[in-house]
């Protein structure tokens, strides 16, 4: 289990093994990790689904790296498990082509090669086994393509560490804007109002609480953290006035009636949507929502899988609004986890969650394929502070964003039974 000590996977560099069935992808996690992670056999096809090992790589530090099925898998399960390597590319920072000495550039590599330019993923490549075969033309082959090449065996641990020492100079992560860093000061006064979340797991805040509150205490100011319903209390209490108020989107209406209109006031998922996607984009997306007609079909996509309660956000709570808002039925389908259709021009709107259990990376390449399709997407907090009636307010920190809102024509009352919903 992991612990409050260590980075959360949606926060770690991912790279991404590509290759060949027994080119030795997991020998080479094993030896890049120093332990045995990942399962090693001859027989070719062991690895099947992607499987992703978090791990502390010197000099890096915190990466996840993922295991994929071989590019060359045979049949039926094996294409299926050809797609679920394509589909963990989205999620890459680092792609490294795993070959093999002696080995030839084939069309399998000439495809993962275009997979990784399609999805804009740097790519690095790999040739393993140097102990068994040789590999000079395979690497002249390589770098004509332009491809920076690397030589290791993973057996005797020749040239493993000068590719730890490169990895990090290869790697791009997409750097985005922090969560509150640049809304506060030293010594503001911040209250973060958290409704007990079912879906956490007991004892603990969900990840944006908790990282909200620490870049509240890396700036220096001074985080008070409250339940929704002792917040007007607690306001009473304080000598002085808030710099912000960030709450849950779920009790967002009621912390908008309790929170005097001088205190700026935002949503955590609304931080999220800047801090993992594209804020405006997803305010652009509000459009959609105005348009919508009974028996329109909606995707709803929840990064995580946690296990659905009864009045699920996502599942329940989101659709029934979206019912209302419309005056009748709506074809809702989920995309759960790692799971996004790769054919998304049949939906007239995506509806996203705040993205706490994927990188930026995935959200981001998500919102390419979305803009590729035509389609609009908003981010949950978005929708459920606009579906409120207090988008507005919500969005004023943040005045690229809202002014993409005071542009959207066409701005309906909020629906009615979301107040006592």
């Amino acid at each position: 289990m992991a612990t409050l000590s260590q980075t959360p996977s949606a926060e770690r560099p991912h790279i991404v093994l590509l290759g060949r069935r027994n080119v030795g992808k997991s020998s080479l996690i094993n030896a890049l990790a120093g332990q045995r992670v990942a399962l090693v056999s001859e027989v070719p096809g062991t690895t099947t689904d992607p499987v992703s090992k978090a791990m502390e790589i010197a000099p890096i530090g915190p990466v996840v790296l993922v295991d994929t099925a071989g590019l060359d898998d045979e049949g039926y399960l094996g294409g299926l498990r050809v797609d679920r390597t394509k589909q963990v590319l989205a999620t890459a920072d680092l792609g490294l082509l795993v070959l093999e000495a002696g080995q030839s550039l084939g069309p399998h590599e000439e495809e993962a090669l275009a997979l990784l330019r399609q999805f804009e993923v740097p790519v690095i490549a790999v040739v393993n086994k140097i102990d068994l075969g040789d590999p000079s033309s395979l690497v002249a082959e390589l770098e004509r393509r332009g491809v920076p090449v690397y030589l290791v065996s993973s057996i005797t641990g020749q040239g493993i560490v000068e590719l730890r020492q490169s990895l990090h100079r290869h790697l791009v992560t997409e750097q985005g804007p922090p969560l509150v860093a640049d809304l506060i000061e030293a010594k503001d006064l911040v209250v973060l109002v958290v409704p007990l979340d079912l879906g956490a797991p007991k004892g603990r805040l969900i990840l944006p609480q908790v990282q909200v509150l620490r870049e509240c205490l890396d700036q220096e100011a001074v985080a008070v953290v409250v339940k929704e319903t002792e917040l007007t209390l607690a306001l009473q209490s304080l000598r002085r006035k808030p710099k912000l108020v960030v709450t849950d989107s779920q009790v967002v209406m009621k912390v908008a009636a309790d929170v005097p209109s001088d205190i700026r006031l935002t949503t955590f998922s609304i931080l999220y949507a800047r801090y993992k996607g594209d804020l405006p984009t997803f305010v652009r997306g509000l459009k959609a929502v105005e348009s919508l007609r009974p028996g329109d079909k909606i995707l709803i996509a929840e990064a995580c899988t946690h296990h659905p309660s009864p009045d699920d956000i996502g599942r329940v709570k989101i659709p029934n609004w979206l019912r209302a808002r419309v005056g009748g039925d709506l074809r809702i389908e989920m995309a759960v986890g790692k799971d996004f259709p790769a054919d998304l021009q049949s939906y007239r709107l995506v509806v996203h969650c705040g993205g706490c259990m994927v990188t930026r990376k995935t959200v981001r390449s998500r919102l390419r394929q979305v803009a590729e399709a035509g389609v609009p997407v908003v981010n949950y907090g978005v929708l459920i502070s606009y579906l409120h009636g207090v988008l507005p307010r919500a969005l004023e920190p943040f005045p690229e964003a809202l002014a993409e809102w005071e542009s959207l024509p066409l701005r309906k009352r909020p629906v009615e039974g979301v107040r006592n919903s």
